[in-house]
């Protein structure tokens, strides 16, 4: 039949075919559909079990983060399985394919977060254990990183699922990191310096410590105030902020004077001349570490002798101290009033000197050097 110069039959014939091809394959559709929804229903009737029995009870967490991965990996399986055998009843194999592999990819968005979310709980019990701030710590870095690497894997698994040779890919991003990695090899050191410094916790912020270099015998000395991802900063005595890269600070010996508690005891090294009365500089010694406001009595501050030197006896003061943050005052004003109490005592502080003899017939006299005569151009 024709109508308006159209040939209405064929259209008829076509869509004769379309029913005919449909027919067969309308009813396989729809049980796939209802199969993905009952299976899906099934899943999170069982999860909500858990999530009441189990997850509820426990003070972590981490198992409502995974009853959370369950129920999108549930959700997210039933719909890539209907789909892919839909396509596949209706003859779109090449699109099944691709189906199958987009929800490969997709499952990797919530195992990235159920990742995020429990280095996320990580991160909060390091932080009410030390008491360091979110952006005192690297774990937000490492929390990033690690999200976009599995979401990384999830993408190459799914185009090796299409047919995508994936090969180049890896040994391009190889390279690509090997060279990120030779030009940031500082900060990638002292990131990592930066996570060991927070696992260990030789310090936290508060704390007042110092970073002696044995070789040269140097050290920085101040209170913490910040353990950030790439440096630590130190305020000084003199109010000046220090910042330390990290990786510096892993190669140095680190004295930690909070965590050893108030009382500490103080080294302080003195030298006598070999002509002095080396029981009357102890006693000396003894008695003014004792006048000191901050030297506990008990125990008793010892004095010995450390050895010998050219022109000297090298005597040490050992003493113990209240306050820890007080060493540098309580040793400077030791030192003031020994400086003091030996020029009293009459008991000589030796100094680099040289003493010239001239030997004769009347034996070693010490050398006269002549005063230079006038002169009258000057």
């Amino acid at each position: 039949m024709e109508i308006l110069g159209v040939d209405w039959s064929l259209i008829e014939q076509w869509w004769m075919q379309v029913v005919a091809y449909a027919e067969t394959r309308w009813l396989p559709t729809l049980l796939v559909m209802a199969a993905a929804l009952l299976v899906r229903w099934l899943a999170r009737q069982v999860l909500k079990i858990v999530d009441r029995v189990l997850a509820k009870r426990t003070a972590t967490t981490l198992d409502d983060h995974g009853v959370k991965l369950l129920h999108s990996l549930a959700n997210v399986g039933a719909m890539t399985w209907a789909v892919w055998r839909i396509l596949g009843l209706w003859g779109g194999d090449q699109a099944a394919t691709w189906s199958l592999a987009v929800g490969v990819a997709w499952a990797f968005f919530p195992l990235a977060r159920f990742v995020s979310d429990a280095l996320a709980a990580l991160e909060g019990q390091i932080m009410a254990r030390t008491g360091a701030q979110l952006g005192q710590t690297a774990l937000p870095l490492v929390n990033r990183v690690v999200r976009f690497v599995v979401i990384g894997a999830g993408v190459l698994i799914a185009l090796h699922q299409v047919g995508v040779t994936i090969a180049p890919l890896m040994a391009g991003a190889g390279v690509v990191g090997l060279a990120f990695s030779l030009a940031a090899r500082d900060t990638l050191s002292n990131l990592i310096a930066g996570v060991l410094l927070i696992i260990d916790r030789p310090f936290q912020v508060g704390d007042r410590i110092e970073l002696w270099t044995a070789p040269t015998e140097t050290g920085t000395w101040g209170d913490v105030i910040e353990v950030g991802l790439r440096a630590t900063k130190i305020r000084n005595p003199d109010n000046l902020v220090v910042v330390v890269p990290n990786n510096e600070i892993m190669r140095r010996d680190i004295v930690n004077y909070t965590m050893a508690g108030s009382a500490i005891r103080l080294r302080i090294p003195y030298t006598v001349s070999y002509e002095a009365d080396i029981e009357r500089a102890k006693q000396i010694l003894r008695g003014i570490a004792l006048e000191v406001a901050g030297v506990k009595a008990d125990p008793d501050p010892v004095v010995i002798v450390r050895g010998f030197g050219p022109s000297e006896v090298r005597l040490e003061l050992r003493i113990w101290i209240s306050q820890a943050r007080e060493r540098r005052r309580v040793g400077d004003e030791i030192t003031e009033k020994v400086l003091t109490a030996f020029a009293d005592a009459e008991i000589e502080i030796p100094y680099p000197k040289r003493e010239l003899l001239v030997r004769d017939s009347r034996g070693l006299l010490p050398a006269a050097v002549p005063s230079s005569p006038p002169r009258d151009d000057l």
